[in-house]
């Protein structure tokens, strides 16, 4: 059985994939396998992957014709031999040590269970400075609890630089499909089973951009989708059904659209803070808007910091904790 499998769908790749094979052979750890979903490809896709899986017998190709992405997922990871599997997609390179130092670090801390790494975006002629700014969000959530404490902002780990045990994926998977991005919602299942994730402080993946990628053209990854399996978890999430009073930072109305998806998932509002005195005093529903100052008092309520600009929230994160709230304790912030 080898150290690592490495689990790989493709679809119409050839652009990129010679690129891809070429740093997976090029690792340090020598003990792997690759598992390669060829996913109905039709455009030279196929000739790439039986010319290399000929030459290594390390690399096993599976095609099952056309059954898109996450069936194609799923059936890498059944396919799969290895204790422990890493996520790569056809798109995207790996840094020569990136099997071996997330092996290794695995073998060092059982406690851990998903372990991604930062990643870094090419390429930098097409980059957007959105997309820079979440890269440089998600390569600060290193610790497991730090990744708890935001997988409510947005996806915390990038999906092909992730390793998992294999154990993880008996008990919790497979990966759904739906009309919500695959990935995002398995690290939210994760979270809420109490699993703990973690990022090497490392660039061990160079992340592709391109103009006609998924997240930007399939509806599984729009901001509406995003918001409502991000809903779906969040109105579960234990914290708030605590006994505490329910609070919202944040009284525009992009906010009160994302505030009615767990308030329609059976969570009560008891009030809403905002800095604008136009909002002060005001009522969204059976919720009064008040000033921050409503924030001191006994017994502390739990908070929710909706607003989504990143300056700001981690303004607002100051400032909750100047008044003796504490993250993932007292509030979290969402996306």
């Amino acid at each position: 059985m080898p150290e690592c499998s490495v689990v790989l769908p493709v679809y119409n790749a050839a652009e990129t994939l010679h690129e891809c094979l070429e740093s997976i052979r090029a690792q340090t750890l020598s003990d792997w396998e690759l598992v390669v979903v060829n996913d109905g490809s039709d455009d030279g896709s196929e000739e790439i992957l039986t010319e290399v899986s000929v030459r290594n017998d390390r690399i096993k190709v599976v095609s099952p014709g056309r059954i898109t992405l996450v069936p194609a997922i799923n059936l890498g990871y059944q396919t799969a031999t290895a204790d422990l599997i890493a996520r790569m997609d056809a798109d995207d390179i790996m840094h020569p040590e990136r099997l071996e130092k997330q092996v290794e670090f695995l073998r060092q801390h059982q406690e851990i269970d998903v372990l991604a790494t930062q990643v870094s975006l090419f390429p930098k002629e097409i980059l957007q400075e959105g997309y820079r700014e979440y890269v440089r969000w998600q390569n600060n959530c290193l610790t497991p609890e730090e990744i708890a404490d935001n997988i409510f902002v947005e996806s915390p780990l990038a999906n092909p630089s992730v390793m998992y045990r294999r154990k993880v994926y008996e008990t919790f998977g497979p990966y759904r499909d739906g009309l919500f991005p695959e990935d995002y919602e398995f690290w939210l299942r994760l979270h809420a089973a109490g699993i703990n994730m973690a990022k090497l402080p490392e660039v061990l993946l160079e992340w592709r951009e391109s103009n006609d990628r998924a997240t930007r053209t399939d509806p599984r990854f729009s901001r509406a989708s995003f918001d409502s399996i991000r809903a779906d978890y969040l109105a579960r999430d234990p914290r708030l059904h605590s006994g505490r009073a329910v609070v919202v930072w944040g009284a525009g109305r992009k906010t009160r659209q994302r505030v009615k998806l767990i308030e329609d998932r059976g969570v009560t509002i008891s009030a809403y803070i905002d800095i604008d005195p136009n909002k002060i005093g005001g009522w969204i529903g059976t919720a009064e808007v008040h000033g921050v100052e409503w924030l001191d008092r006994s017994p502390q309520p739990f908070v929710l910091n909706y607003v989504t600009n990143h300056g700001a929230r981690e303004l607002i994160s100051s400032e909750l904790e100047q008044r003796g709230y504490q993250r993932g304790e007292d509030y979290l912030s969402v996306g």
